[in-house]
């Protein structure tokens, strides 16, 4: 009982509180420096990318409304984590010929888990 009610007290901390506030801001963040300059999470907002609306457990290539490069479209890739990441990292070595140009990747596995995690929810 003593170490629940210790749970309970540290779940309800300042400490931890911030703790979970900024892993809250992580993923919105690193969205925005990584992604937000070529695409929405927003239903249907197609830019110089596709949105990003609901990624997770769509085929590459099928956002409609957006025209994709013949090698996204014939991937046959499902977007979930695994596959998210590995594009992240290396967009070229992952699908060769896509048009996410100039965007290399991102080396810092930290800041690709948090841009996953934040796509994996959608917005308002």
């Amino acid at each position: 009982m003593r170490s629940l009610a210790a749970g309970f007290v540290f779940a309800f901390s300042p400490a931890f509180a911030g703790v979970v506030l900024a892993a809250d801001k992580a993923g919105p963040e690193a969205f925005n420096n990584h992604c937000r300059t070529c695409h929405s999470r927003k239903e249907g907002d197609n830019r110089l990318g596709p949105t990003l609306h609901g990624i997770v457990g769509r085929k590459a290539g099928s956002a409609s409304g957006f025209s994709y490069s013949e090698a996204v479209k014939s991937s046959g890739v499902t977007w979930d984590e695994a596959s998210l990441d590995k594009f992240l990292t290396n967009p070229n070595g992952f699908l060769p010929n896509n048009n996410m140009k100039p965007f290399s990747g991102i080396a810092d596995a930290e800041t690709r888990t948090q841009i996953i995690d934040f796509l994996k929810t959608n917005p308002d």
